[in-house]
This record gives structure tokens, C-alpha cells and sequence, in this order.
């Protein structure tokens, strides 16, 4: 991999450039900085060479025709801002959302591997990780412990051998998130070995806490969980804290919960700030159209933190927690020259971005792009199979039911199944999951997606597998034949036509375009989803979530429909017939 710290010869250079032998490529003068350890605004210079903040202080370097000088004068700047937990998967791809990211001032991530851990041999895996270090743009990284699912052939893939290779990475920094921690609390030894691995290495572990008793997070605590993203209310924010844990506080799609929980912190007059963190935790992209930790620091500034604390909560506190400070969070000798120039404290989104030393954003305007990163390595979503009659049998006596966008419970079917169209006076529809190699189907209905959707075919699910919806068997049939026609993507269809599609190329999870017009196509998409009758919040968060195994209460999984709760297979999934 790139080694992120500097060869002998580039540090003998920064030497000289302290002892004003050489001349540093880049010096901010007059600038007003936050510094993290003192937590005060300090009045200096920053010099940078290359990538590196070689000094910030009172002094000047030595100045030639190769140094360029800007004069910060009556702006503010404040470290890149370091997204601590991210799923850089959600219809986007990694590299398009740090481009997007860095112009409102997020210049690091904190990274799930689970996509590219499932789709990949690590050695490819690892080619990815590699070039996307190179850019601009800071990438960290966690790895996964479990699918999320019940996954055909798991144990083949979660070995030691490749959850090893991860963890030897020094750019994987935590393993996690524990999805699957009631397993590990039922005896997996496994999973814990890969825990102990981690800590060995001084790696931070993420819980998946959502709901957890005191006494859950006790038991979780004692089994090396070091933090959790799943606070709902303040007092669970303050159960995290009594037992020790790193609290991030969430603001989602489908939880955007930090506006109340630092509003409730702030009332209570609880001085914890130093603790806390800030995530988008894996937002759709139309839900970052208003930033990403730039907005979180907007809304900790509305809900009355103060200021210094608010930037630190996602700069110099995410650092701190991670072990990251000699290199991130904080303007100070040493450190990676990622800045964000502000011009005024009560605007997080920055008029200037500098991101290992390069000039990401500059007067508000965008400077650079982070280069494209070849996806090829990913394998194209080849559906290279044809659907029959047979695979459209939905004789299940019960099906699976929406409460909200993401948790489902199971149902008994009343409706009459043995016909081409389901009525759409009820909430009923069909309900696929194929998988994506043609091996094996799972059918049933699923009760409050849409009471008006004729056909809908998505390959962007958990595993990348195949997720058909509707009231027509036909236009289901013609939604997926787009999806296989594209390599990927969400389609509706109506009337044997194509209404809306959103194809994702990459791995036929992923789209290439991007994020503004990515949003476009998700405003869309979703606008004609409530047009025939998705009431829920957010539709892309229900197709991901529909295999998701560490929500409740029934899922539709590699394996058939399983009880999360009891876990157990309710319904094995069929067999297909190859032709």
C-alpha cells in the first residue's frame, strides 16, 4: 500500500525549510487558527511543503519565487473535516463523494470495506485502497466482521486469513461495525478472535447498538466494543458515556437525530463535548445536497454548542479518538495541510479547501477535482440468465410487511396469488429475491412498499443480488430486463415501459455520475415512487435494508425468509432451473 508517512528525503527537505535553508511551497500569513490542544483561536502563519504543515506560528519562512503566499486576513481557519463513519456505497461511489464532500470542507473518511470485502479477492480489494490513498483526499478505512446477512458460503469468505489482511493494514484503523454482536454475545469465538486481533494493534471497534440495555452495553463493553453510532435519545448518549464508550451522534436519512440529541446535551448542560463525534452514517444522496460535516457543524452551531467545540467535534475529536493526531485534526508542526478556510465562524462551509496541500476549493469556487479511480477491478454485474414462468410462483402463506422504511415483520397472505396482476386496492405486491449468478430464488409478497407499483427491479441490495417488486408479474419480468440490459441499476416500469431508471454500473451497486446529477436521478426516482404510493421515508434504504439481518423482525436472505429474532430459516429459498 502508499505509505502515508514522508521518505527520508522529503523530511530532510522540511528540515531545511525550518531552518529557512529552502522556502515551503505554500505559506497562509496573518491567519487566525483553531488550535485543537489549547481549544482558542491562535494568530500566525502556516507553512506547508508539499502535503505537510511544516510550521504554524509568529515566525516567517524564507520566501521565493516557488512560494506562493496568501494573506488570511480576517478569515478563519479551522482543520479538513474528518467524516468518521461512512458507507461511501449509497448509490454513489467512494471517489465521487469525497469530491463532492471536500467543496463544503470534509477532506477525510472513515470507510466501511464491506462492498468491496464481498464483491473482491483482497488482493484486488487492496489495488482500490491503494489508488484512492494517492488522491487529494484522505481515506480510512474499518473492516467487517460479519455479512449483515445470512450469506450462502460466509464462513468461506469472513475466514482469518482474509479479515487478517485487513486488519495488517495500517489504513484500516477499527473493526465493525458489530452488526452482528448477538452472536458474538451467544459464543462466537470467531468474531471475537478477530476483536482481540484488532485490539492487539491498538484498532477501535464500532458497536451496533441500536436500543441496547445498560446492561447489553456492559457485556459489549467487556467484549472490546470501544463505540457506538446508535444513540437515539440523550439519555442513551449519556448511558454510552457512563460505560466508557466513543459516542457519535447521528443526523441520517433515515435517522436525523442530531438537531434533538444536541439540543438535549446543551439543556442538560452536560460538558462532554471533548467526547463526541458527528456522522451522515451512509445518508442517500439527496440528503447531502445541504453538505455533509459541514452541516452537522450548522446544525451543532444552531442547537447552541459552542463554537470551537463544534468544529472540534468533527476534526481534532475524531483524531484524537482514532490515534490520528500526529498526522490529522489539528493545524499544528507535522501534520497532513489539510485546512478549511472560513469566512466567518458561524459558516462551516468553507470558501477555501486545502487537502494535502492541494487547492480543493478557492474564493467559493472549486479548484480541482479528485481524479477518477478505475472501477474495472470490480466484476460488471453479468446477469447472464433468463427468468421463466416457473420463477414467478408466490405460493407463500405469509409474507413480509413494511412498518417503516427499514423494519419489516411477516404477515399472513389472504390475497389471492395465483394471478397475473394483484389488485392495487389493497398494499399487496410481489415480492423477488434472485440471485445475481441465476442460482437460486426466494418469492413471497411484501405488504406496504407501494399500492401502485406495476414493476420494479433493483440490483442495488446488500449483496448485490437481484430485488424484484409489483403488482404485475410482466412488468417485473420488463423491470428486470432492464436492470440486466443496464449491468445495473434501479427500474420501474408501467404498462411494459420504462418510467424512471437509475442505473449503477459499478458492480451493479454503484453509479459513475456525479453527485449533483446522481441526486438528480434519486429525486426522480423516488418522486415517482410516492407518485403510486411509497409513503415511507426513504425507498433506497428499504431495498438495501431488505436482506439486513441485524434489523427487525423478518428478512428476505441468500439463504430464504429468516426470523431475526428466532434465527431461523422460516422458508428456504428454491433452486432454479438452469438453462
Amino acid at each position: 500500500m502508499v505509505n502515508p508517512l514522508w521518505r527520508n528525503t522529503e523530511i530532510r527537505k522540511q528540515l531545511k525549510i525550518v531552518s529557512k535553508e529552502l522556502s515551503p511551497s505554500l505559506v497562509l500569513t496573518n491567519a487566525t487558527y483553531l488550535h485543537g490542544i489549547f481549544k482558542k483561536w491562535m494568530n500566525g502563519n502556516i507553512w506547508i511543503y508539499g502535503d505537510r504543515i511544516i510550521y504554524a506560528g509568529q515566525d516567517m519562512p524564507k520566501i521565493d519565487d516557488s512560494t506562493e503566499v496568501v494573506d488570511v486576513s480576517g478569515k478563519w481557519v479551522v482543520p479538513g473535516y474528518i467524516e468518521p463513519h461512512v458507507h461511501p456505497y449509497q448509490l454513489y461511489n467512494p471517489q465521487q463523494f469525497a469530491d463532492y464532500a471536500a467543496q463544503g470542507g470534509t477532506t477525510g473518511f472513515i470507510s466501511d470495506n464491506l462492498p468491496l470485502f464481498l464483491a473482491l479477492e483482497n488482493e484486488k480489494a487492496f489495488t482500490l485502497l491503494d489508488r484512492m490513498a494517492e488522491l487529494p483526499f484522505t481515506f480510512y478505512w474499518w473492516t467487517r466482521f460479519d455479512s449483515q446477512t445470512e450469506l450462502v458460503g460466509e464462513d468461506q469468505k469472513f475466514t482469518s486469513k482474509a479479515v487478517g489482511e485487513w486488519l495488517e493494514r495500517p489504513d484500516v484503523i477499527l473493526g465493525g461495525e458489530l452488526t452482528g454482536w448477538p452472536k458474538l454475545l451467544a459464543g462466537d469465538d470467531q468474531m471475537l478472535y478477530w476483536i482481540q486481533k484488532a485490539k492487539i494493534s491498538l484498532k477501535k471497534i464500532e458497536g451496533h447498538f441500536p436500543g441496547a440495555s445498560e446492561k447489553t452495553l456492559a457485556r459489549m463493553k467487556l467484549l472490546g466494543a470501544d463505540g457506538d453510532h446508535e444513540a437515539m435519545t440523550v439519555d442513551e448518549v449519556e448511558t454510552r458515556l457512563l460505560h466508557g464508550y466513543g459516542v457519535t451522534l447521528r443526523h441520517s436519512s433515515i435517522r436525523p437525530d442530531l438537531p434533538e440529541l444536541l439540543s438535549g446535551i446543551v439543556e442538560r448542560e452536560l460538558n462532554v463535548f471533548d467526547k463526541l463525534m458527528m456522522t451522515t452514517d451512509g445518508s442517500t444522496p439527496v440528503f447531502h445536497k445541504d453538505g455533509v460535516m459541514d452541516l452537522c457543524i450548522q446544525i451543532a452551531l444552531d442547537a447552541g454548542v459552542p463554537a470551537i467545540d463544534a468544529y472540534m467535534m468533527a476534526s481534532y475529536n475524531v483524531a484524537r479518538y482514532y490515534n490520528l493526531t500526529s498526522l490529522h485534526g489539528l493545524i499544528a508542526t507535522g501534520r497532513y495541510a489539510n485546512l478549511n478556510i472560513l469566512d466567518s465562524i458561524d459558516n462551516p462551509v468553507p470558501s477555501g479547501v486545502i487537502s494535502k496541500g492541494v487547492w480543493l476549493k478557492r474564493d467559493g469556487q472549486k479548484m480541482r477535482s479528485l481524479d477518477d479511480v478505475d472501477w474495472s477491478v470490480l466484476p460488471e454485474l453479468d446477469l447472464d440468465f433468463e427468468l421463466n414462468d416457473d420463477d414467478f410462483q408466490f405460493s407463500m402463506p405469509f409474507g413480509v410487511e413494511m412498518v417503516n422504511d427499514v423494519i419489516t415483520k411477516p404477515y399472513s397472505v389472504s390475497v389471492d396469488t395465483n394471478v397475473e396482476r394483484l389488485s392495487k386496492e389493497h398494499g399487496e405486491s410481489f415480492l423477488m429475491l434472485i440471485d445475481k449468478n441465476g442460482k437460486w430464488r426466494v418469492n413471497t409478497l411484501i405488504k406496504g412498499f407501494a399500492t401502485e407499483v406495476d414493476g420494479f427491479a433493483s440490483s442495488y441490495t446488500n449483496t448485490g443480488d437481484i430485488v424484484l417488486i409489483g403488482k404485475s408479474r410482466k412488468d417485473m419480468w420488463k423491470a428486470f430486463e432492464r436492470v440486466k440490459l443496464l449491468k445495473g441499476g434501479i427500474v420501474l416500469t408501467e404498462g411494459g415501459e420504462t418510467i424512471c431508471e437509475l442505473p449503477l454500473p459499478i458492480g451493479g451497486i454503484m453509479s459513475e455520475l456525479p453527485m449533483e446529477s446522481l441526486m438528480e436521478q434519486e429525486t426522480e426516482l423516488k418522486s415517482a415512487l410516492k407518485e403510486r404510493g411509497y409513503e415511507h421515508g426513504d425507498a433506497v434504504y428499504t431495498l438495501l435494508f431488505l436482506m439486513a439481518t441485524h434489523l427487525p423482525y423478518v428478512r428476505i436472505t441468500q439463504k430464504g425468509i429468516y426470523d431475526v429474532m428466532n434465527k431461523t430459516i422460516l422458508f428456504p429459498a428454491f433452486m432454479r432451473e438452469q438453462g
